[in-house]
């Protein structure tokens, strides 16, 4: 990686951590400089705003981190409702990336940007609707394996099991404990064999 690459990768890498653990608009970039120890023309010869920053943050990392494993998961087995626990049982409680102090940072992106700036609500759309297309089509071929129940609606349980992964992780927030996940994984299993 070429010395230029790096030093944007390592701004994105750090600026993430501060806005992971402060908010988004209580970050500023005089901390990410602070943080980075990059100057500010360094700053701006890779991102012009503080929004382009953000943007790249969750396009460059976060994008990443929350889709490619979810999207091998669905793709390798046979047992969709096998593939949605284990998926959800790894970023609640085995992720690195993941902190249970900090909550999801989607869903933080998306609480605190979506309702005053367009193009952080469409970049956290695009990562929510390749959540539910991976998981609606694992949902279909399960009940064309005859793993699932005909009459069950994909998108229903999809956006069931989002919603109560999103609002676990707020738990999880306020607790601080993986604990808490506990009971809810338990619960979602039996929701999940239900399905069958």
């Amino acid at each position: 990686m070429k010395k230029s690459a790096a030093t944007r990768l390592m701004i994105l890498e750090k600026a993430f951590e501060l806005i992971y653990a402060k908010g988004y608009q209580t970050t500023s970039i005089d901390d990410i400089i602070a943080t980075t120890k990059v100057t500010k023309g360094a700053f701006y010869y890779h991102f012009k705003t503080k929004d382009e920053m953000g943007l790249a943050i969750i396009n460059e990392l976060v994008k990443p981190q929350l889709t490619n494993g979810f999207m091998l998961a669905f793709e390798q087995t046979e047992d969709p409702l096998e593939a949605i626990y284990n998926l959800i049982h790894h970023l609640l409680l085995e992720n690195d990336f993941l902190k249970v102090e900090y909550g999801c940072p989607a869903a933080n992106l998306t609480q605190e940007m979506t309702p005053w700036h367009v193009d952080f609500s469409g970049a956290l759309q695009e990562i929510t609707q390749l959540w539910n297309a991976h998981m609606i089509a694992a949902i279909e071929k399960g009940k064309l394996n005859g793993v699932i129940r005909q009459e069950i609606v994909a998108s229903g349980v999809t956006f069931f099991v989002m919603s109560g992964y999103w609002g676990i992780r707020n738990f999880g927030k306020l607790e601080n404990s993986k604990s808490i996940y506990l009971p809810y994984l338990k619960e979602l299993k039996a929701y999940l064999n239900a399905l069958r």
